[in-house]
């Protein structure tokens, strides 16, 4: 079997079959986008054998290892034929024995193996490592409702290289788009995958992304990654409320009126107890629009601190009418080229 480094692993996963030999539950908890969760021992094996090389020491784990796998060999085997490949890529938590087990069996068969020096630890680590120092970032921030997702979206249509951080969250960033996400993945799981679409891209051309809280949801950003976006250059889009409100109703409308009102009051300190009740009353009347704009007065308030505290950061504002997305976005490009 060879070792090879993390990024060599992940420069060669695309081609061949990657294999996550740790439990299960460690691979729900995060994993490599696309590797194939092939435990060599279960969750409450695991939790065995830990526990026994705690209080019995290293060998009496061996053989409690050794007794729980015998039985599995001719499953890891059938199972890899499966894959109809010759070639897999392994890794365990630290590369260790749990990948050079599964690794010595399929070789001993006749398949050629790769492992992961230093495991999935190298990886996160090599995560870490590469936010450090990413691409050029360009952040599209601007008030809640002034198109930033629809604006990424038109970038992306005429060639520029963008990642949507609240799709890989599944979350659209507030307390209304709680309401309409159908699940998050975990916070580890969603850096992974944010990970994966950075490396798709070209690391010397310019990124566009949108200015998110630390926090999306319920999951966290790459710590190194959004010091970066604090520092990079931001551009500030501008809608006329009328048409944020616009963009809100279509973003929002459908929810039913229970989690409209569960929204507001996830807002609810913020907001006050006037505007909270205001904001509920004018939802109960069938009156969406006035509700939005009494929601927006308070997102407003947020936003105008937030990019106070950067305001070094902001390249100039860019005004939309709603109807201008396409001039709109080779106006940034241009403007980023000339800028940067």
């Amino acid at each position: 079997m060879k070792e090879i480094e993390a990024r060599e692993f992940l420069a060669h996963k695309h081609a061949f079959p990657v294999l996550d030999t740790r439990s299960p539950a460690e691979y729900e908890q995060g994993h490599v986008p696309g590797a194939v969760s092939f435990p060599l021992f279960e969750n409450t094996e695991r939790e065995t054998i830990g526990k026994l090389y705690k209080e019995k020491g290293k060998q009496a784990a061996i053989s409690e290892g050794l007794r729980i796998t015998g039985p599995k060999m001719a499953d890891f085997i059938e199972r890899a034929v499966a894959f109809d490949a010759q070639h897999f890529l392994l890794h365990c938590w630290r590369g260790g024995m749990r990948s050079q087990s599964i690794a010595w069996l399929l070789e001993l068969y006749g398949f050629s193996v790769w492992i992961m020096k230093g495991g999935y630890k190298a990886y996160r680590n090599s995560l870490l490592s590469y936010f450090e120092d990413p691409p050029p970032l360009r952040v599209l921030t601007g008030a809640t409702g002034s198109m930033k997702t629809a604006m990424l979206k038109q970038l992306r249509l005429t060639g520029e290289q963008v990642v949507d951080l609240e799709a890989l969250a599944n979350h659209q960033g507030s307390s209304f788009g709680n309401q309409l996400s159908t699940g998050q993945p975990t916070t580890e799981q969603f850096q992974n995958d944010l990970f994966e679409a950075f490396l798709a891209l070209d690391p010397k051309k310019p990124v566009w992304i949108e200015d998110e809280s630390f926090s999306i949801g319920r999951v966290h950003l790459i710590e190194p990654l959004y010091r970066n976006m604090q520092l990079a250059p931001h551009y500030h889009l501008e809608l006329p409320l009328e048409k944020r409100i616009d963009v809100l109703l279509r973003d929002y409308g459908q929810l039913s009126e229970d989690k409209l009102i569960t929204a507001i009051q996830g807002i609810a300190r913020k907001l006050g107890v006037t505007n909270t009740g205001e904001a509920i009353a004018r939802v109960e009347a069938g009156e969406l629009g006035r509700a939005a704009a009494i929601v927006l007065n308070y997102y407003d308030r947020a936003y105008r601190k937030g990019i106070q505290q950067k305001s070094d950061k902001v390249v100039g504002k860019f005004y939309l009418t709603g109807e201008n997305l396409e001039e709109t976005a080779q106006i940034l490009i241009n403007y980023g080229k000339r800028a940067h």
